[in-house]
Formats: structure tokens, C-alpha cells, sequence
């Protein structure tokens, strides 16, 4: 097994390429301190004010000034063209979770690939911040702290079903599946919203607001 790259006992922010502002970052480390950047990810950040401990990817996009303003200690390349500078990072991150900024917003590819990635690597903490949204994984249990109204969306990358509580359309005996049945927009109907899959591969997404809610289902004890 490869040794990661960065190991911490906190939340890490993981920068990637796309747009970033000040207010992100803020919002991010002030819940995850440590910051790493996915090649251009570094260029991000470094405009906003921050230099991250360390830059992971292929360097495909990452500029010299942000290389020199890094450092040659802070610089992971990793060559291969496989697998995306988001999967590179992340895979290479050893934390109790990672929030995850410039993801959302510029390409759809880019951001349908990194939320494949979230389905790749399920066994990692992971939660996308966007400009309106975050978005994570759904573990086989989820119990969530929400407001009564709430939008609420869940997004199937693999065949799965489950079933629900505490949702205005209850999902038990849906098939959920790419290019079939999705969740969008549903809603919340009850304070505490329970949710069980039977698998992997379901996206939950609500307002960027209840980061913290989705932190403390997700990271129960923590």
C-alpha cells in the first residue's frame, strides 16, 4: 500500500482548478485548517492569499510562479494520465475528512468526473462545496439535522434503492439509476431526515448552508 502524501488529524481543503473566492476558503479551513491543492488548484489559492502545504497532480496546469511560491518540498507529480488531479489528490490524502472547493461552477466535465470520483473512493470523507450546494456520498446510514423546507436532492452514479424518513416524497421502492430514476429537488419535511441504501453509489446534495450538518452525520463522535 503507497504511503500518502499527506496525513493529518484534521480536515484537509482540497483546492482543484476551478473558481475559488476568499469567502470559500475561509468557510472551508476554518472547518478543515490544513490546505492542499490539485495541481492548478494551487494558482487558486495563491491569488486569494494561501499557500497550501502541498500540491498533488500532473502539473498540467499549475503555473511556474505557483511552483516557486510551493516550493520543490510541496510539489507531488504524479505522471500518470488515468486518473484526474482530483482523484490524485484525494486518493493521496490520509485525513478524517476533506472538503473539497473548485469543483463546481466552471466545466461540467470537470465536475461530473470529480463526483465520479466521490462514488470511485467511497471509503473516504469527501464533501464538494459549490457556489449554492455541497454534495457528498451517501453511506449505507445517513441521519441528518435539517430545516422543515429544505430543498434536498439525491443523484444516483450506480444502480441503488433505499428507503427514507423525514422527506416530503419518501424513496423506498425506487429504482435509482444513471440515465433513470433520480431525486432532485426533493424536500424536507421533518427536523431529523433518516436515510438507508442498500449500496454504494448515491449522491446527497443540499444547500451550502448545512455543511455542518452533513459534517456531523457523516463524522458521528467528531
Amino acid at each position: 500500500m503507497n504511503h500518502p502524501i499527506v496525513e493529518s488529524s484534521e480536515g484537509v481543503t482540497l483546492v482543484a482548478g476551478g473558481p475559488v473566492t476568499r469567502r470559500d476558503l475561509v468557510f472551508a479551513l476554518a472547518r478543515a485548517p490544513r490546505l492542499v491543492a490539485a495541481d492548478g488548484g494551487a494558482d487558486r489559492a495563491l491569488s486569494k492569499g494561501y499557500t497550501p502545504e502541498a500540491v498533488i497532480g500532473d502539473f498540467d496546469s499549475l503555473s511556474d510562479a505557483a511552483r516557486l511560491a510551493v516550493g520543490p518540498a510541496g510539489l507531488h507529480h504524479i505522471s500518470e494520465q488515468e486518473s484526474t488531479d482530483f482523484d490524485k489528490a484525494l486518493r493521496n490524502i490520509a485525513a478524517p475528512f476533506v472538503l473539497a472547493l473548485g469543483v463546481a461552477g466552471a466545466r461540467i466535465d470537470h465536475g461530473l468526473a470529480v463526483m465520479n470520483v466521490l462514488v470511485q473512493r467511497a471509503g473516504r470523507i469527501c464533501v464538494l462545496i459549490g457556489p449554492q450546494d455541497v454534495v457528498f456520498h451517501a453511506p449505507p446510514a445517513l441521519r441528518l439535522r435539517l430545516k422543515v423546507g429544505e430543498r434536498f436532492s439525491l443523484f444516483p452514479f450506480r444502480p441503488v434503492t433505499g428507503r427514507s424518513t423525514g422527506l416530503r416524497w419518501p424513496i423506498a421502492g425506487i429504482d435509482f439509476a444513471p440515465g433513470g430514476m433520480t431525486g432532485t429537488s426533493n424536500e424536507v419535511s421533518k427536523p431529523e431526515v433518516e436515510l438507508y441504501f442498500d449500496g454504494p453509489g448515491m449522491l446527497v446534495l443540499m444547500p451550502r448552508a448545512r455543511l455542518d450538518a452533513a459534517l456531523a452525520a457523516l463524522l458521528p463522535g467528531i
